[in-house]
């Protein structure tokens, strides 16, 4: 039997301005090194063909599978501010889209198969160390509840790429709902294709906000159904510590997924002003910065669908700033919701978001987990001689005790039971996130030993986030002072 993908291609049936039409660059050697087998089944393709030389070959783009209709992507994007008409998918080729089980369309990538008229002097390839850093991250943000691109697979090239040093190559496939960035609204904005526009957000609104196709203004509706769900992810990342990096508006998504993990990083100790990545040298992109940027971003997006709004600009500007006003209300309702729900509160009540904040304040003060601390007071909801284990996270341990006392005083109003309160901290307090220092290790021996034994083992454990699994309680433990990563860097 041969590999089928069943692909219903949709992206490349528009505009040839929306995308150049280029094949993988073939490579010599593909060697599969990790299959997400459940992901495979759910795209409605099959795992055992997948895995073998033919499969492998396909995953790496050395053979293009029939029905495919490869292009890369054009988009244009600000970059740390600063903006670029023309960026696009450098590295990367949609193979096409294919149905999955649940009805959602879902597209096809390969990243690091080759060059496109897009790459700009790049080699379009990818090293191995990014490959693997995205895999394990994503599918870790899908484990977590939070919306983001997937991982079908990774190849190893058996060719080098040259960076600082020569790298072993590698190509991941990777999974999204769509590619489709703020940044590709921006590619015909720049050139004032107002047609190209339409037909781009007429795309978008028939494949992620079918709801809309009968709205009486569409385009004003699709930017409000834009700004909630980013600002309902932005949310979910705080709430996980987590660090995208590099918020450009070529990676944000449409869609409202996690897209694009290249410098990305979870927090250790508590620090809403953290920066991993190398690239950011002002800070632009921390942690805490994170619902700004993407205001900034949705605000681009709007200023490219002013021309859908009417005719009349002002009128226009002013309908574009009200739906963008509703930004902080859904960021900030969201993320409190989600606070509430990691300190074991299930209702609402005055008082609430500075008992949370003064948590916050201590934590960043005495270099406390982030994820550790909100697990920990997990157990102790259930089980009071686990305060130990929380006050031990923090440099002074009496500077959680007056929180904790108040903490009490709050939830003995309400009526749940310590272990009902308990499950549900659990539930939303996870145990495993990708520690820097833990994916480090992984990328070192896979690139130095042809090790893949600690990417299985990382992979594995982080599928179950949430679970206490005593056998591996050490991909729990925060870093070693001299096991810590300062900084994360970009894969290009």
């Amino acid at each position: 039997m041969t590999v089928h993908f069943p692909f219903q291609n949709s992206y490349s049936e528009l505009p040839d301005s929306f995308f150049a039409r280029v094949a993988p660059t073939p490579v010599a050697a593909p060697r599969l090194i990790k299959l997400n087998r459940p992901l495979a089944v759910q795209l409605g393709l099959d795992p055992d063909l997948l895995e073998t030389a033919e499969g492998a070959e396909i995953l790496a783009g050395k053979t293009v599978p029939a029905g495919a209709d490869p292009i890369a992507m054009a988009y244009a994007g600000h970059q740390f501010g600063q903006f670029v008409p023309q960026l696009g998918d450098g590295r990367a080729i949609l193979l096409g889209e294919v149905i999955d089980t649940n009805g959602v369309r879902r597209d096809i990538q390969l990243k690091g198969s080759g060059p496109t008229p897009f790459s700009r002097r790049g080699d379009g390839r990818a090293a191995l160390g990014p490959v693997l850093r995205e895999y394990i991250v994503s599918e870790a943000m899908f484990a977590l509840g939070i919306p983001t691109t997937r991982s079908l697979a990774a190849v190893v090239t058996g060719e080098p790429v040259i960076r600082e040093t020569a790298l072993p190559g590698a190509v991941l496939t990777r999974v999204a709902s769509s590619h489709i960035r703020v940044g590709t609204f921006q590619f015909f904005a720049v050139r004032r294709d107002t047609d190209a526009i339409r037909r781009l957000a007429d795309h978008v609104i028939s494949r992620h906000y079918p709801d809309l196709l009968h709205a009486d203004r569409p385009y004003h509706a699709l930017l409000a159904g834009v700004v909630a769900r980013q600002a309902e992810l932005i949310a979910r990342w705080l709430l996980v510590g987590f660090i995208h990096g590099v918020m450009n508006t070529d990676n944000s998504s449409i869609s409202g997924e996690t897209i694009d993990y290249g410098p990305c990083a979870f927090m250790d100790a508590y620090n809403p002003a953290q920066v991993f990545s190398s690239i950011d040298e002002t800070g632009r992109y921390a942690y805490a910065n994170q619902p700004r940027v993407a205001l900034w971003n949705l605000t681009r997006l709007a200023e490219c669908l002013l021309p859908l709004f009417g005719e009349e600009q002002e009128k226009a500007v002013e309908q574009a700033q009200e739906i963008l006003g509703a930004f902080p209300e859904t960021f900030s309702k969201a993320y409190q919701a989600g606070l509430r729900r990691k300190v074991g509160v299930f209702s609402e009540a005055d008082g609430d978001e500075a008992l949370i904040q003064d948590l916050l304040d201590a934590m960043a003060k005495n270099q406390a987990d982030f994820t550790l601390t909100f697990r920990k007071l997990g157990d102790a909801a259930g089980d009071e001689a686990a305060v130990a284990d929380v006050r031990a996270q923090f440099m002074d341990p009496s500077a959680f005790d007056d929180w904790a006392r108040r903490w009490r005083e709050r939830t003995a109003l309400e009526p749940q039971s310590a272990a009902e309160r308990q499950a549900a901290m659990h539930a939303v307090n996870p145990v495993f996130i990708p520690r820097n220092h833990r994916v480090e290790a992984v990328i070192q021996a896979a690139v130095n030993d042809d090790n893949y034994a600690p990417f299985e083992e990382l992979v594995k454990v982080l599928a179950k986030p949430y679970e206490e699994q005593p056998e591996y309680a050490a991909y729990a433990d925060p870093p070693l002072p001299d096991q810590r990563v300062l900084q994360t860097f970009c894969g290009t």
